[in-house]
């Protein structure tokens, strides 16, 4: 299999590289995570560090299970150390091992290690780890593929609405662009095998939960209601079969968990004007469209204008923005995109044609009284547009395009 190049989390960690400070990359399940350890490795063999330097542990391979117990990885890192040289050290999947984080500590204290560890579960950083190495680590957070690597993944080009298409129902975790160059059909026992070991492993096992016939409901509504504002008190009262007793908690708890395991996203409001964070009508996104025909079967396609809203949210934090839902008055502005030197507007629309729905969608974006760019992304196969300074452009291209990643 050809590893898929991951230039954006590639760069942060040869940054970083030698830098006494932990390197933590966190991402779902099969992301590729792994495969950028991989990526790393080689780019340190070119530069002529030795494999004798590079000590590299799966903790999700049964032949490191005895690694698992924490005194027993000290001792087995400290005798393959070569003193007196830069060791790399790559932890893969390190919530496995039982308090990984005093493992960690330990071999932090030797400056001649770079430490590299991974994690399927945002466990990882609020456990001991997070209050240990307070200012001594970086989180890198890993998505499944962008839509731009999507395509490189491909040697023919042609036909880019089309594997557009392909990237929405056939999943962009990277091990599926080879299942759909074999057999399509692979692709869903694939996503099963994820889906599973996430709900299992990641949510129930880890958070002591039983219900599982529960907690597939509540991840299934979430995904049906992807972009829709909603509340812990609507989902469960969507749901049958909750104890009405205590089913805000349980909802809450269950929700938690799908957070930590990212297979789900919460995004929070903010009132433009009153320049102040909201507390209620959050919004929900998941992690790979893929999943989502997997859950809901055919009627996972019926909505493509909150399909590819998830789209451009997953988008826009791979872009490292902060994303908010945005409120003005009693409109609604689709997203506010922030980072440390912009802050942009974003309405997403499957079409604008309609002059009506084009109205609609400009409204709130003209009554935001700022100069930060504001955009419209449509499926649109039009020449851009401007509306008084409001952009409209494809959202292909916006996807495709690096002139419209950092405006």
């Amino acid at each position: 299999m050809n590893l898929i190049n991951r230039d954006e989390y590639l760069s942060i960690l040869k940054n970083f590289k030698d830098q006494h400070i932990i390197k933590v990359i966190t991402g779902i399940r099969r992301c590729g995570k792994s495969t950028l350890f991989k990526l790393y490795q080689d780019y340190l063999k070119e530069i002529e560090v030795d494999d004798s330097q590079i000590i590299s542990i799966n903790f999700e391979d049964s032949d490191n299970e005895e690694l698992q117990d924490r005194k027993k990885l000290y001792k087995y890192i400290k005798e393959k150390i070569i003193k007196n040289k830069k060791n790399y050290i790559f932890l893969d999947e390190i919530q496995n091992v039982n308090e990984f984080e005093k493992t960690v500590d330990s071999l932090f204290l030797d400056e001649n290690l770079d430490i590299y560890i991974t994690g399927s579960n945002a466990y990882l950083l609020s456990s001991e780890l997070a209050t240990l190495l307070t200012g001594r680590y970086i989180e890198v957070k890993m998505l499944p593929l962008s839509f731009k690597q999507y395509l490189h993944a491909f040697d023919e080009k042609s036909d880019i609405n089309k594997k557009f298409r392909n990237y929405i129902q056939f999943s962009s975790f990277p091990q599926a662009i080879e299942l759909y160059k074999a057999n399509p059909s692979n692709i869903e026992l694939f996503l099963e095998g994820i889906y599973n070991t996430i709900l299992f492993k990641d949510v129930m096992q880890r958070n002591g939960i039983t219900d599982k016939v529960i907690l597939e409901k509540v991840v299934k509504y979430i995904y049906d209601n992807i972009g829709s504002r909603t509340s812990i008190k609507n989902i469960s009262n969507s749901i049958e079969g909750v104890n009405k007793n205590n089913s805000y908690n349980t909802i809450s708890n269950y929700i938690e968990a799908l957070i930590n395991s990212y297979i789900i996203y919460k995004v929070n409001r903010f009132d433009i004007k009153g320049k102040e964070h909201l507390k209620t009508q959050e919004k929900y996104y998941g992690v790979d469209m893929g999943l989502r025909y997997h859950m809901l079967g055919q009627k996972a396609g019926r909505d493509m204008g909150h399909i590819i809203e998830n789209v451009v949210y997953l988008e826009l934090l791979r872009r490292g923005y902060k994303v908010y839902i945005g409120k003005i008055d009693d409109l609604e502005v689709d997203f506010i995109a922030q980072n440390s030197k912009n802050t942009i507007y974003y309405q997403v629309a499957l079409t604008t044609r309609d002059e009506e729905t084009l109205q609609r969608e400009l409204l709130p974006l003209k009554k935001i009284n700022d100069n930060y760019p504001k955009y419209i992304l449509t499926m649109d196969d039009d020449l851009d547009a401007d509306f008084e300074g409001i952009r409209k452009i494809n959202l292909i291209d916006w996807l495709l395009d690096d002139k419209y990643i950092d405006n």
